[in-house]
């Protein structure tokens, strides 16, 4: 059971072993929980791939844009801010992506990320990938794609919709990391909803500001691409109704 005294233990040692709230630390969770989020992530991944594929075959002017947006998510989701907890929380970077292209790639390019970032700066680890993998590079895209999709059919302002697709992506993806450490530790008095809410609490104060940034970094993103046709033009997925 995952008591007061663990739960406090936690906030003073993430500063050095668990790097950001959604890069879950080597060998923190159980191996149960680990193999299920592998298990979870793998079909996401798989059709991700697929879609991947299809892309490169049919546009493949679009090589530079997809290395681009990965770039975009390792860069952004390697920024490790200071929380007021002792701990740090990062933006996540993978909104944008999730637009250009839809969320299926980026569950590849999300995954590409956080192995690389595991085995490179220690952020995050390989036993963790999986539920690191579900909650970045799954969750966190649906959400940023389902979001602007809507926006967009309700025909909300361009602009509103890429934030609040990135943003929303943005908190998601740290709502479900919490969700999945509650599952794996439940408060010893509170269960899991406790958890849930403490896992949370850690990091609610740094990362609601650091998701509006994000969405604010990705509209000035979006519209920059605008400023160039000739690059927009070759991601159809800014040009009329989102592609999953």
């Amino acid at each position: 059971m995952f008591s007061d005294g663990v739960f406090r233990g936690l906030i003073g040692r993430t500063r050095n072993r668990w790097e950001g709230c959604v890069h879950i630390m080597e060998g923190y969770l159980p191996v149960g929980h680990a193999a299920g989020w592998f298990a979870v992530s793998a079909p996401f991944v798989a059709v991700g791939a697929v879609r991947l594929r299809r892309i490169l075959l049919e546009q493949a002017e679009t090589k530079m844009m997809l290395a681009a947006a990965g770039a975009f998510t390792f860069v952004m989701s390697a920024l490790k801010m200071p929380s007021v907890t002792g701990s740090c929380s990062h933006p996540t970077g993978t909104g944008l992506g999730a637009i250009l292209f839809g969320p299926a790639v980026m569950a590849v390019l999300g995954t590409i990320v956080l192995l690389f970032q595991a085995l490179l700066l220690a952020h995050g680890g390989l036993t963790t990938l999986g539920a690191n993998v579900f909650s970045m590079a799954v969750v966190g895209p649906w959400v940023s794609w389902s979001v602007w999709r809507l926006a967009t059919k309700l025909g909300v302002a361009s602009s509103i919709a890429v934030f609040c697709a990135a943003m929303l992506g943005d908190l998601s993806t740290y709502a479900t990391t919490s969700v999945q450490l509650a599952l794996a530790y439940p408060d010893s008095s509170s269960g899991f909803l406790g958890a849930v809410v403490k896992f949370g609490g850690i990091f609610a104060v740094t990362q609601i500001p650091l998701a509006i940034a994000e969405g604010l970094l990705t509209v000035v993103t979006i519209n920059a691409l605008r400023a160039s046709p000739d690059v927009l033009g070759e991601v159809r997925g800014l040009i009329g109704e989102p592609k999953r």
